[in-house]
């Protein structure tokens, strides 16, 4: 399998490592914060709504990254069989699409963009649905399929490189920042958005 980079292509994935690091490190370091020092009863809501603008933007910048990679150095690997590799890879584009928006509908927009870590009387009751049902962690584990598919597809070594880099990444915050504090509510269920505890019955 003869690779084709050049500095171009690897300024690219550089880039692409950037990005997933400056949104990894942020959404680490505001949830752990938050964990750490809850905000004043009340005032979770505006913290929530701040964290989620910038969490969303970093993560929108990450994936436009990620694709930008695996357009910019397309054709840097060479494939036996590239018709067999380009539908495998499509079919892994589908798969992890199609895993990743389950577990995100499952989990609901507060359950995805971590809102109990700001009100944590807004957190979901643990519960087995959608692929939680046979996955542990579907977003992070199936769900980063499509980003080894795309990258097979355009026969991208930069952007096979990014994908590991960034499931790995991702995989890095879970065990330091998520699991540590679902853990902490939970007893390590994961939870989900299904089904959610009113303050009556926390206290009743």
């Amino acid at each position: 399998m003869p690779l084709h980079l050049q500095i171009q292509d690897l300024l690219a994935l550089g880039y692409s490592v950037v990005s997933r690091l400056a949104y990894v490190t942020y959404i680490g370091l505001a949830l752990r914060r938050a964990d750490a020092e809850p905000v004043a009863r009340g005032a979770g809501a505006q913290a929530y709504a701040r964290f989620r603008r910038r969490a969303a933007l970093l993560m929108y910048h990450d994936g436009v990254a990620f694709v930008a990679v695996c357009l910019l150095t397309r054709g840097t690997l060479d494939l036996p069989l590239p018709l067999a590799w380009r539908l495998a890879g499509a079919a892994l584009v589908a798969l992890g699409v199609a895993v990743k928006l389950w577990a995100a509908a499952t989990l609901g927009a507060d359950g995805y963009y971590w809102r109990d870590f700001f009100e944590p009387e807004t957190r979901p009751a643990p519960t087995i649905a959608g692929p939680y049902r046979w996955l542990r962690n579907p977003m992070y584990t199936v769900g980063y399929l499509q980003t080894y598919g795309l990258a097979l597809l355009v026969a991208s070594v930069p952007g096979l490189v990014a994908a590991v880099f960034s499931q790995g990444a991702i995989i890095a915050f879970y065990r330091l920042v998520e699991r540590p504090h679902y853990r902490r509510l939970y007893g390590g269920a994961a939870p989900t958005a299904r089904r959610r505890l009113s303050t009556s019955q926390e206290t009743g």
